[in-house]
């Protein structure tokens, strides 16, 4: 088990290979389809600093948050994978959610000194590890909305990494 502590540095992200697990503890990010495009949106407006926090070294969980606590949705949807490339070369450095990535999004990932980490659907598990939540922006999307949440050894697996992935043999 590797245990990361966000930020997360170029250093961390060179030694993950696929395969491995981990655990991440400290604040990442959580948004799904509907805040991606909007945060997208304030990359390429140049307009990050209004969220209040640094991208670079950050995590983001493909997530909403509700009550019923946080899980992964899938992230190969449009909304989501085509958020990938712009997220990392922004700072992003670990993608959280599930399912299989496109061989253009691997790509995109290794170019960019990014990983993906599959979390298995454990709603439960992750409820049990998030500290702390509050909403950064765009509120009236409900669960939806950009969240910055605080974790304790939030377990992943490394999905995709330097050109590789497990869903590839």
């Amino acid at each position: 088990m590797i245990e990361l502590r966000t930020p997360i540095s170029e250093k961390d992200v060179a030694r993950l290979q696929v395969g491995d697990t981990l655990e991440i503890s400290g604040y990442i990010l959580c948004g799904r389809d509907a805040v991606l495009p909007k945060v997208l949106k304030m990359i390429e407006e140049g307009k990050t600093e209004d969220l209040g926090i640094d991208l670079h070294g950050q995590v983001i969980f493909h997530t909403a948050v509700s009550p019923a606590g946080v899980g992964p949705t899938s992230s190969n949807k449009v909304e989501i994978e085509s958020s990938f490339e712009p997220l990392s070369m922004a700072g992003i450095k670990i993608h959280l959610g599930k399912g299989k990535l496109c061989r253009e999004t691997i790509e995109a990932l290794d170019r960019c000194r990014a990983i993906y980490a599959v979390i298995p659907p454990v709603t439960a598990l992750l409820g049990s590890k998030t500290i702390e939540e509050r909403v950064i922006a765009f509120p009236e999307l409900g669960m939806e909305a950009l969240h910055l949440i605080k974790v304790d050894r939030y377990p992943a697996i490394v999905g995709a990494a330097h050109g590789r992935s497990i869903y590839e043999r």
